[in-house]
């Protein structure tokens, strides 16, 4: 039965005009996160509608026109690499701010934070076989667990660590791929040698395989791809998890420390929250705006697209990511009593719910089981599912919290780490 007593831990549950300190840290952190899901979409919809190669470049697999490159060139100058990190920021300050409502409810914040995470990695796990390939909540757990053991460290020594682990595997990962991408730009030239031909086929040959297995598997039904993932690709998510770690943990300790000094809860100074917002956002957008007009004009070179995504831009993606953060932490004062920001506020209120209605959705509208469009979709049209998206999602939420004190899946998740079925009807 539900239970009827409150919730042990206090309702992280802002109002739509917050009057206390704590209500007004809530509101901003979740119209934060509202705005971070929404972001995230608009690039999780290349995957989605597919193939994968697609996410890289625009021309990959087939050739686009110039539209498709200037919806690509869009997400790529204000969403890639941008939105993950500040979804990673934020997820870095949960994890401090979990643990202080915990410690003050008199509760071992580690501990149920172990407990937090441990559930999140399972419910991770079964969105990738149940739904999507592209999940994160998995990569988050495991890093949730590395950024809790460095939790206790000084703010200096987490930016230290952060910083160092984050651009070592940048720097290291872009020198690596300089041979493929020269050998590409030598073959674009005319001037490759035949190793330098053999490196750049030996590139292609498994995108264009993958893709073509994407495009296979995507009209099976629904228990043909389940058993696809758990016969062929059981560690997927393992694999992620190693390519990833060192860009999702390190933007996670930085999330932490930024929560600590203020920046993500308006106890910054307005005229440092401007300057830093700024000059943030202003630079990670003019880096990637430089890469932009050196690449659009050659049309997107799939190997280099690939160096730059993973790797090159890890600086301006964290820039953006702090940026972006910043600004809307300066505008939450003002947006959140409108009726934009209220939604935006509920939608970052429940956005583990609305991450995984995401891919319910996009799922059933591309894959086998649904209407069956992967592949169909160019990627200016991407945009009209990403607009549905959002409207979906501001749409639900906020009615849905007029009646619960949280999202279904937020529910769920609480009561699993709770061990007990909490109430949720307002």
């Amino acid at each position: 039965m539900p239970d009827p007593a409150p919730d042990p831990l206090p309702d992280l549950t802002p109002a739509a005009r917050p009057a206390a300190t704590g209500q007004q840290r809530l509101a901003t952190l979740d119209l934060v996160r509202g705005v971070a899901v929404l972001g995230i979409l608009a690039i999780n919809i290349g995957g989605f509608a597919g193939p994968m190669a697609s996410l890289t470049s625009p021309h990959l697999p087939r050739p686009v026109g110039a539209v498709d490159e200037a919806a690509f060139a869009f997400s790529f100058l204000f969403f890639e690499g941008k939105m993950r990190a500040l979804f990673s920021l934020l997820f870095g300050a949960g994890i401090v701010l979990f643990w202080e409502h915990a410690e003050a409810a008199g509760r071992d914040g580690d501990v149920l934070q172990v407990h937090r995470l441990f559930w999140l990695m399972l419910l991770g796990a079964l969105h990738y076989f149940v739904l999507w390939w592209g999940d994160i909540l998995f990569l988050y757990a495991v890093c949730g667990l590395g950024a809790l053991l460095l939790r206790p460290l000084s703010n200096r020594a987490l930016l230290a660590i952060a910083l160092g682990l984050y651009f070592t595997w940048s720097l290291s990962g872009l020198f690596a791929s300089m041979p493929a991408v020269h050998a590409e730009a030598a073959l674009r030239q005319g001037t490759a040698s035949a190793a330098q031909v053999h490196l750049v086929n030996a590139w292609f040959e498994p995108v264009r395989d993958w893709a073509a297995q994407e495009m296979r598997e995507s009209r099976f039904g629904f228990l043909g791809l389940l058993l696809v993932k758990l016969g062929e690709r059981p560690l997927w998510q393992i694999d992620m998890v190693l390519s990833s770690f060192a860009e999702t943990l390190p933007l996670m300790l930085v999330g932490m420390v930024i929560y600590r000094t203020g920046l993500l809860t308006g106890a910054t100074p307005r005229a440092r929250l401007m300057a830093t917002g700024l000059a943030c956002t202003a630079t990670g957008l003019a880096i990637t705006a430089g890469f932009l007009a050196w690449a659009w004009p050659r049309h997107f070179p799939p190997i280099a697209m690939e160096a730059a995504l993973v790797w090159g831009m890890a600086l301006p993606h964290l820039l953006c990511g702090c940026g972006y953060a910043a600004l809307l932490v300066l505008a939450t004062p003002r947006l959140a009593p409108t009726a934009v920001g209220c939604r935006l506020i509920a939608a970052g209120r429940m956005a583990f719910s609305n991450y995984i209605l995401t891919s319910l959705v996009m799922t059933f509208a591309f894959y086998g089981w649904g209407l069956g469009l992967f592949g169909s979709m160019t990627l200016a049209q991407q945009w009209l599912f990403v607009l549905g998206g959002w409207v979906l999602m501001l749409g639900w939420s906020e009615p849905w919290l007029h009646r619960y004190r949280r999202g279904p899946l937020e529910w769920l998740w609480r009561s699993l780490i709770e061990r007990k079925v909490l109430a949720n009807r307002l």
